[in-house]
């Protein structure tokens, strides 16, 4: 956990339009991580979403970061991409098996995200949370739904999330519904508004307002805010001028 109690990051740590200026000029691809690392506070994994790994994977990516740092992490979408989630228990098994617990206590919350056109039906989407192992050998995972279909707005939804004791993204898109504040034990935002002619992605009126709202979900449970998408190529800015608001400093490289 970081001091402030809130992690802040961005997706994944390999793009090409962050290389000489998020990334200083000449560092090595393979340095990318180690750096990154060390001047945000939190990254989410993409790749585990579209592709396997195995432990060492996980192993070596968690040793190249500094104590405190939190990876989240996309869960397989062999898992949730299916007409029936009731079927998914095998997938679920495979990616929880593929060894992300590896991280310790550098893993954070693991990221189911559903298609946009799947929608809500009660008796299906029980049936898979239900799967969710809440722990796998000693360490307690923590799950957060990524639902993109306006029919989980609803009240019905939510009960089912607070029994399973699962989360909720929280989104400022205009493409995905969401609820007004996030919901669940973790409060999980992925921002994805950034703009490509603003320096920091977001203005800093805007920055400051994030900075009020994370201090005030982190009162109450762990928080992570990634700048996900709209001008990716800020994503690294804004997360560092929010990291900033916060009085977080980055680690030394």
């Amino acid at each position: 956990m970081s001091k402030t109690g809130i992690h802040v990051g961005v997706g994944g740590w390999t793009f090409e339009p962050w290389r000489d200026n998020f990334y200083p000029k000449g560092l090595a691809h393979a340095r990318e991580l180690a750096y990154a690392s060390r001047h945000l506070s939190a990254i989410e994994i993409n790749g585990t979403y579209y592709s396997g790994f195995k432990p060492e994977h996980f192993r070596k990516w968690a040793a190249e970061t500094p104590e405190g740092f939190v990876f989240s992490m996309k869960a397989t979408r062999f898992a949730t991409n299916r007409k029936l989630l009731a079927t998914a228990g095998d997938s679920i098994k495979r990616f929880i098996d593929s060894g992300p617990t590896e991280m310790g206590a550098r893993l954070g919350p693991i990221v189911w995200q559903f298609m946009p056109t799947k929608k809500f039906e009660a008796e299906d989407f029980e049936a898979f949370l239900a799967l969710l192992p809440a722990k796998e050998g000693s360490h307690v995972l923590r799950h957060v739904m990524d639902v993109r279909h306006a029919s989980f707005v609803t009240p019905e939804y939510q009960a089912l999330a607070k029994k399973y004791g699962v989360s909720t993204v929280f989104t400022d898109s205009d493409k995905y519904p969401s609820f007004e504040e996030p919901d669940g034990p973790v409060a999980y935002a992925r921002l994805m508004m950034a703009q490509a002619d603003e320096p920091t992605g977001y203005a800093p009126k805007a920055l400051d307002e994030w900075g009020k709202r994370a201090k005030g979900w982190a009162a109450k449970r762990d928080t992570f805010v990634y700048f996900i998408n709209g001008a990716k190529e800020k994503a690294p800015a804004a997360a560092g001028a929010l990291l900033e608001r916060l009085g977080w400093t980055p680690a030394p490289d």
